[in-house]
């Protein structure tokens, strides 16, 4: 007798079950098969989607030229590593794909501070799958429940994405940015606004946010302390177990009613050392929010024909997240609410109020020049401890 436990014999439940075995025994801490999964599901609602439009990837191409080089000009950084970008059209589903992959390392430092494990080994989900599954289950619910919450949430924010940086996350690499063509499209009836300026706003904020968290010391900073604060969650692993009473994991659906209220469950993860890490996360995001932000208008004035309205439409999208981005952002430790987005624009305006516009360039030369949480709220504090004051 066979020692797997549903040998290739054993017809389709044997299929099924064998599946099932490989998808719950998955390796690592957080079950990237299932936030494939999952991510995929929630982008799309399980319905078709079409292939980006060529002829709109070509025109946000164009645009994009056209916007590197004014915030280039506006900024007097360099805006990527290479010295140009290229553009990928995505859709939702890629979007939420690419992103998964992005963000891995920090996802997986999440669910292992969480204590998700290390699930089955390949070997085992080939061999005595299911003996290693009910063998092991509190090993698999830690990942199989990241990995569901980690994909619901990057699919639900890829339902609204439009480019590289709706949450201001670390760079890419290289310098290629995303883009969804059927969402800036879509955004764009629904607010009334010209397809062409929805692209160009939308490529002078990925170009401004770009040009600042590519160099290499603001994203070893931003790094770092989102792993710090990625490795500092905590929970009880009795209490995720009960969630996960009832779930079927052939229903994609059934993963977020298991989970609960998403922001509920996080608050129940989140320590007090993360709280204090926050705060010169926070700052930080502040200042990146506010800086990019006046770049943006200043550029955008010259180049967005109907600039205020693309503006406001842009504004309210970035503080109207839905519950599972707003969740995800704060998962990650970047969540951008209206108090962060006015404490960046108090702050900049503080540093015009004192000193020339050139100076704003001095925010991202080196560590040292990167403001505390108390020169964020008291910009004359920075600009003295540089020597800037006009």
């Amino acid at each position: 007798m066979s020692e797997a436990p549903f040998p290739s014999g054993s017809g389709p439940l044997g299929d099924l079950l064998r599946d099932l075995a490989r998808l719950l025994t998955a390796q690592g801490p957080l079950n990237w098969e299932v936030a494939r999964q999952l991510a995929a599901w929630s982008a799309t609602e399980g319905a078709p989607e079409a292939n980006p439009d060529p002829l709109a990837r070509m025109k946000t191409e164009e645009l994009l030229r056209i916007a590197d080089m004014h915030v280039a000009e506006a900024t007097g950084l360099p805006t990527s590593r290479k010295g140009w970008f290229t553009l990928r059209a995505v859709s939702r589903a890629e979007w939420a794909s690419v992103m998964l992959t992005a963000w891995g390392d920090l996802l997986s430092q999440v669910a292992t501070s969480l204590g998700g494990g290390q699930g089955g080994s390949s070997q085992a989900a080939e061999g005595n799958a299911m003996d290693q599954l009910l063998g092991n289950l509190p090993q698999v619910v830690g990942p199989l429940m990241f990995g569901a919450q980690a994909g619901t949430m990057v699919g639900q924010l890829a339902r609204r994405a439009m480019g590289q940086y709706d949450v201001p996350m670390p760079a890419p690499e290289g310098d290629e940015l995303l883009s969804v063509p059927a969402v800036v499209d879509e955004f764009s009836t629904e607010w009334g606004l010209a397809q062409d300026d929805a692209r160009m706003y939308l490529c002078l904020r990925d170009v401004a946010y770009h040009s600042v968290l590519s160099r290499p010391h603001v994203s070893a900073y931003l790094n770092e302390r989102l792993m710090a604060y990625a490795g500092g969650f905590r929970a009880e692993m009795d209490a995720i177990e009960q969630r996960l009473v009832g779930l079927d994991p052939t229903d994609p659906s059934s993963f977020q009613g298991a989970l609960g209220d998403p922001e509920a469950l996080l608050g129940e993860m989140q320590t007090d050392e993360q709280r204090k890490l926050l705060v010169p996360l926070r700052a930080f995001l502040s200042v990146l929010c506010g800086y990019t932000d006046f770049v943006i208008d200043k550029v955008g004035r010259r180049l967005v024909g109907s600039y205020a309205l693309v503006a406001e439409a842009f504004r309210r999208r970035r503080l109207e997240a839905t519950s599972g981005e707003r969740v995800l952002a704060k998962l990650l430790g970047v969540e951008v609410d209206q108090s962060t987005v006015d404490r960046g624009h108090a702050f900049i305006s503080g540093v015009l109020e004192r000193a020339p516009e050139p100076v704003l360039a001095r925010l991202w030369e080196s560590p040292e020049t990167l403001p505390t949480p108390p020169e964020v709220d008291a910009p004359g504090l920075w600009l003295a401890r540089l020597e800037l004051l006009a």
